[in-house]
């Protein structure tokens, strides 16, 4: 399973611990580290050109920028859980993202996805509104169902004291071609 832009996530650890074979992606050493101290996993770390491999049984994670990691680097995926790395790249990216991505996925995998949406007048982000009909965009050619919508403005106090009136978290299951 490949999680990209994966941050310090503790779903690495807790998806690598139920059987899952884990690749995440982090730019951040300081995020990569977190990840191995917080859930007290031991390691070993070899470089590959730009790219370095922390590795531990279930669990890697690639620290380096997502776009120079090939299918020659980690393979391909048929599972992907993007928690967090749409509503982390600017518009301007996402499309590069998604193309990316898609190279590192077989045919017929699948991307667990979740967004935030929002009003961007109020904020620009990181983390980014993606609204439905961006999402549908980006993924054009694969089959996109949402399965969660829930408004989290409630949970998140200090997005209200920025002025947010809604904040809506979905959760897709794209199906690619």
């Amino acid at each position: 399973m490949l999680v990209p832009l994966c941050g310090k996530s503790l779903d690495l650890a807790w998806l690598a611990d139920r059987g899952h074979q884990v690749v995440g992606v982090e730019l951040s050493d300081i995020a990569v580290n977190a990840v191995f101290e917080e859930s007290r996993r031991a390691r070993t770390v070899r470089e590959a050109g730009r790219l370095r491999f922390h590795e531990s049984p279930g669990l890697t994670v690639v620290e380096g920028d997502f776009f120079d990691v090939t299918a020659g680097d980690v393979g391909t995926f048929d599972r992907v859980w993007d928690r967090a790395a749409m509503i982390a790249l600017p518009p301007e990216l996402r499309s590069r993202y998604v193309g990316h991505l898609q190279e590192l996925v077989r045919p017929g995998g699948r991307v667990l996805l979740q967004t935030l949406e929002y009003d961007p007048s109020v904020m620009g982000g990181p983390p980014f509104s993606v609204p439905e009909d961006e999402v549908r965009m980006r993924y054009q050619g694969a089959q996109v169902e949402r399965l969660d919508r829930e408004d989290v403005l409630a949970a998140e106090p200090r997005w209200v004291e920025r002025g947010h009136r809604f904040m809506v978290q979905s959760t897709w299951l794209v199906r690619l071609p």
